[in-house]
């Protein structure tokens, strides 16, 4: 047992250092404290880490921080920065960037997100920001979404949920369930919404490339591509967002002349498991990608 124990607090530290690994490149590749003004700040474990980092490059006083729910907002505020809420943003304004995590990220930087339930405000944020920069760890990389994460998260109005749960089995979803939360007497996880989260498995996904060489993704045999699967799930009555960030990015979306930010990463960061850091964007998003060296 003690053996188990000492291979579990192992694993955990190598996939903790991973994460702030990866963080530090991110926040030091993407965070211009000279001249942003508005940073957005997203969810989970692996944000922890890019809030420090921000704050070891100084020079913040004049940032405001948009976060993306409760848990990100504290971590803000823990850090000693300003946050700032996402309703207070002017009319047309754009965030600077925007740094979040992933569920899972595949080869052509696609993500799930909404393990952490806060999948509505995170794609806000990502979609009013010039570039969303993703950062997690080496068991989020993978070729296809829903490789090793088994489920994506559908944001959900409380009253829909029956018919939401036989929607998407008509898509070919494999035992769709409401999340619960931690307390099972408590009853449905609730969202910063108020809302529900379905977490949706199906076959894992596929990607344009896939779509381009041949493989039909329009939901037959319950096989979908990502966006399409996207589309269609937004579509039913009653929900309010999916957790597949997909179609554009920031920088896609302005060279078509948008005033706007894009679902999908910019560029993703990984934190590998010998200290390295495996950075990949839209022009280069392969496994094969030269990690660069440990900081």
């Amino acid at each position: 047992m003690a053996g188990k124990q000492k291979q579990a607090a192992e694993a955990l530290s190598t996939i903790e250092g991973a994460k702030k690994q990866a963080a530090i490149r991110a926040v030091e590749e993407h965070f211009d404290p000279a001249s942003h003004k508005i940073v957005g700040i997203g969810s989970g474990t692996t944000i922890i880490y890019v809030v420090e980092a921000i704050k070891e490059r100084g020079g913040s006083e004049h940032i405001r921080f948009v976060p993306t729910g409760f848990q990100s907002r504290q971590a803000i505020v823990k850090a000693g920065l300003t946050p700032m809420p996402f309703d207070s943003l002017a009319e047309g304004q754009l965030l600077d960037v925007c740094f979040d995590g992933a569920d899972e990220v595949d080869d052509e930087l696609n993500c799930i997100k909404g393990g952490g339930a806060c999948l509505f405000q995170e794609k806000l944020v990502a979609t009013k920001s010039k570039k969303f920069v993703c950062v997690a760890d080496y068991r989020k990389l993978q070729p296809r979404l829903l490789t090793n994460w088994p489920s994506i998260p559908v944001e959900i109005a409380p009253i829909a949920m029956t018919s939401v749960l036989h929607a998407l089995k008509r898509l070919g979803s494999i035992d769709p369930i409401v999340r619960e939360g931690h307390i099972a007497k408590a009853g449905p996880l609730k969202t910063d919404q108020d809302f529900f989260i379905i977490d949706a498995p199906f076959k894992p996904l596929l990607t344009e490339a896939d779509v381009a060489a041949g493989k039909q993704g329009n939901g037959k045999d319950g096989i979908w591509e990502v966006s399409a699967l996207a589309h269609r799930i937004k579509l039913i009555q009653g929900v309010l967002d999916v957790g597949l960030f997909e179609g554009a990015n920031g920088f896609e979306v302005a060279a078509r002349g948008e005033h706007a930010g894009g679902q999908k990463p910019v560029a993703a960061y990984f934190g590998m498991e010998n200290g390295e850091v495996l950075k990949r964007t839209a022009k280069s998003s392969k496994l094969g990608d030269k990690p660069a060296p440990p900081q």
